[in-house]
């Protein structure tokens, strides 16, 4: 049985053209990627510790020897912290049997007060399992028709994966898809992000297990959005952490003058049917 860390540690590998290294070729191989030899001489270890390491049987390694393979596979900062993380959840300082508290769904005053400042814009409130939790009333209208916020607790993370208007909606939907899966591992507890893994793996299919497993670190590039209106967006995101509530507040930009240009059309439309729209 593997582990979240040795599956990162395996997934990396695999990935690293030796090449890129200034390792030398050995020969054709029947899998891709660096050999365990090699990782193991580059972090100092053996490979049978390697080995144990990828398959699960030591769930335990020391702190040196996690920045040893940081080092080893030439990971960047997000990487890093991804490869600790794993580390400390995969040796066991949480509890797998502990009954899953679903994470506060309560927006604080203050932070409710804050998205009605930053009306018309497009901003929302949200957590690492996807939900969203408050929005304003600009990412309503960018969402409108698409089916993101229909229902009483919408969900980002169970829109990508079930809702097939999600596939049009998202430009780079496989981009959107790999942040979404990525980021059930930074959700509030470990409970939560293997409770919502358990109930919506059965839905969703292997395009998520697929992601959520090969712990790829997105990107987080610009935003492309493909509007039901025939609008298309192109959006930057500044995030601000809300550590104290495991929430986020998420603000959308027009990343060019032609987004601005149709937004400002989407608004018009919208006063001009006389829709209200409120802080959710």
């Amino acid at each position: 049985m593997g582990s979240p860390l040795g599956d990162f540690v395996r997934a990396k590998r695999d990935s690293i053209e030796p090449a890129s290294l200034g390792l030398p070729e050995r020969g054709r191989r029947r899998s891709p990627g660096l050999r365990r030899s090699d990782l193991a001489a580059r972090a100092g270890i053996s490979v049978e510790y390697l080995t144990r390491i990828e398959q699960g049987r030591d769930r335990n390694p020391s702190i040196p020897v996690v920045n040893a393979l940081a080092d080893a596979l030439s990971l960047d900062r997000a990487e890093r912290d991804h490869l600790r993380y794993l580390s400390k959840i995969t040796g066991g300082e949480c509890s797998a049997h502990t009954r899953p508290v679903p994470p506060r769904r309560e927006v604080r005053s203050s932070v409710l007060q804050t998205l009605r400042l930053l009306e018309p814009g497009i901003a929302m409130v949200a957590n690492r399992l996807g939900d969203v939790l408050a929005h304003t009333g600009g990412f309503a209208l960018v969402t409108s028709g698409t089916g993101l916020l229909d229902g009483d607790a919408p969900n980002l993370t169970r829109y990508v994966f079930t809702d097939s208007r999600a596939r049009s909606f998202f430009a780079d939907w496989g981009d959107v898809a790999d942040e979404q899966a990525f980021d059930l591992w930074l959700a509030p507890s470990v409970e939560n992000s293997e409770w919502f893994a358990t109930e919506l793996a059965p839905v969703a299919g292997p395009d998520f297990t697929r992601r959520l497993n090969r712990h790829v670190v997105p990107r987080r590039g610009t935003l492309r959005l493909n509007h039901p209106a025939g609008h298309e967006f192109r959006l930057l995101r500044e995030t601000l952490e809300l550590p104290s509530d495991a929430q986020q507040l998420v603000v959308f930009l027009p990343a060019d003058d032609a987004t601005a240009g149709a937004l400002d059309q989407l608004r018009q439309r919208d006063r001009l049917q006389g829709r209200l729209r409120a802080i959710s």
